[in-house]
């Protein structure tokens, strides 16, 4: 078996599994984390909340969140999406109406999960307990992309390491930058 056949097939096997298998109460409040998380509100929202109650420490978390989740964007949706024509799962691997409510664009890669990783991976290098928080709606999102139909797991992992990459980009490129100019 090839690599390619394997990846399809473990996509396959994944996404019906979670299409199928999660709970209605448990997919239900999937997509409401996923919902106020459409445009980036959720993490804007976390952003305000954690600059607010955080002083200085605050604004500069939410700051390096909200930069890295504007590089996850960027590369996931502006430059990876584009370069990928991946189309979506198939609708009949969803046993459900979500699969009516996604979008057309390229299911590779999951720009939903690379901005919430991004977002809570740079919060998290920066205030720990603030990122801990943020780790929960964060998988929240992630599994809800496969869940609904809406990705693959690939697409989705690849959100993920997409997001881990700007959260690292963020913190180390001011050093990289003065390195360079030094």
């Amino acid at each position: 078996m090839r690599v390619d056949e394997g990846l399809r097939d473990t996509d396959r096997v994944l996404t019906k599994q979670a299409a199928s298998r999660i709970p209605p109460a448990l997919a239900r409040t999937l997509s409401a984390v996923e919902e106020a998380a459409q445009g980036t509100k959720l993490w804007c929202g976390a952003a305000a909340v954690i600059a607010g109650l955080g002083g200085w420490r605050g604004r500069r978390t939410a700051a390096a969140g909200m930069t890295a989740l504007t590089v996850a964007q960027l590369v996931s949706n502006g430059v990876c999406k584009q370069l990928a024509d991946r189309p979506r799962p198939p609708k009949h691997w969803i046993p459900h109406d979500e699969v009516e409510d996604r979008p057309e664009s390229s299911s590779f890669p999951s720009g939903h999960t690379a901005a919430a990783v991004a977002f809570t991976a740079a919060v998290a290098a920066t205030w720990p307990l603030a990122g801990a928080l943020c780790t929960v709606p964060a998988a929240a999102v992630a599994l809800e992309r496969v869940q609904s139909g809406a990705h693959y797991p690939s697409d989705v992992t690849a959100g993920a390491a997409i997001g881990l990459a700007a959260a690292w980009l963020t913190r180390r490129a001011p050093r990289l930058l003065l390195r360079h100019w030094t």
